[in-house]
């Protein structure tokens, strides 16, 4: 994890206050949960958790709060997953793909074309198999409390406009540090280039890559329009945010602020839910406002190009999961 001095000092600072996490028993104290993720304050997800803090005060009666650092403040997904795995920072979002460095299973949702639909989705998240992988990362000290709608990913380009698979073979592809993600770019023909998010504008303006993947708000809030001029909505993947806590710092809470902590969890998913549809919906208006030319393919020719893909995993614990997904009405 590389991190500068001044992000040091300031992770020396948010350790510290875990250290001396109060309130565990004793009502006149105040115990303040710190809470990093790397999204702008305007997203769905950052206001999600604003939302998350306050139902939490008023549960637990102005005992307990939530202590929230945006934009990748204290560095990359990554970094935070790392920090919540010594005790250092109690909360953070990240994508489910870079999970699948701790959590194998999680590699099932940057497998392209698994879900049916948005609803086939949120039916397996919130039955048995979503309430499983959520706290598969116990072992790693990472606890799942809920999951995020982050919508579908699909292709952007600077220059080159994707219709078919075929169009995107020899174009450099920004994709998440993810095994799968990087297999599924390289099946459909492209050269997947990982890169953190927040380089990700210098590297499109550079033409470090020729392009990336992901959702519309995300597309739009990162400004990454104003360099690639074409998004092409093949929503090969659907993969939510994951809510994670520190196991450790989840242990130094008592079972009714732990239970706390849950309900407000899961009372900010349906309100995070309701602005993702707006401003997905309102980002792809916006984008399209600024010259961006909106492709909507016949998304058959992809979902053919990966069938290989899918079936190589056949052997694997994936593959019986992917099957039990594709049994879920």
């Amino acid at each position: 994890m590389k991190l500068n001095s001044n992000t040091l000092l300031t992770l020396a600072s948010i350790a510290l206050s875990i250290l001396l996490l109060s309130g565990c028993g004793d009502d006149n104290k105040i115990t303040t949960l710190k809470l990093a993720h790397g999204l702008d304050t305007q997203h769905a997800v950052h206001k999600a958790m604003v939302f998350m803090d306050q139902r939490l005060q008023e549960l637990s009666a102005g005992t307990m709060a939530i202590e929230i650092y945006p934009s990748g403040q204290l560095g990359s997904e990554r970094d935070t997953m790392e920090l919540l795995q010594i005790g250092s920072l109690a909360i953070t979002k990240v994508s489910t793909s870079p999970m699948e460095a701790f959590v194998p299973e999680m590699k099932v949702f940057s497998i392209p074309y698994v879900f049916r639909d948005e609803q086939h989705l949120w039916n397996v998240l919130e039955g048995e198999i979503g309430k499983n992988l959520l706290l598969a990362g116990e072992s790693v000290r990472l606890r799942g409390l809920a999951y995020y709608d982050a919508g579908s990913r699909s292709f952007y380009t600077r220059d080159t406009p994707v219709r078919t698979p075929e169009d995107l073979k020899g174009l450099k592809i920004r994709v998440m540090k993810s095994q799968t993600s990087m297999r599924m770019v390289e099946t459909l023909g492209g050269s997947p280039t990982p890169i953190s998010f927040g380089e990700l504008y210098t590297a499109l303006q550079q033409g470090v890559v020729d392009g990336a993947e992901n959702n519309p708000p995300s597309f739009y809030l990162s400004k990454h329009y104003n360099i690639a001029k074409y998004y092409t909505l093949d929503m090969h993947t659907s993969v939510p945010d994951i809510l994670l806590m520190s196991s450790h710092v989840w242990k130094t809470l008592n079972p009714q602020q732990q239970a706390w902590v849950q309900e407000a969890a899961q009372l900010s998913v349906g309100y995070q839910r309701k602005l993702w549809k707006a401003s997905s919906d309102a980002a792809l208006k916006a984008v399209e406002d600024a010259g961006v030319t909106i492709i909507r393919p016949d998304k058959a020719a992809f979902k053919e190009a990966v069938k290989d893909m899918h079936n190589s995993y056949e052997g694997q614990a994936v593959f019986d999961l992917m099957q039990q997904i594709a049994d879920t009405e």
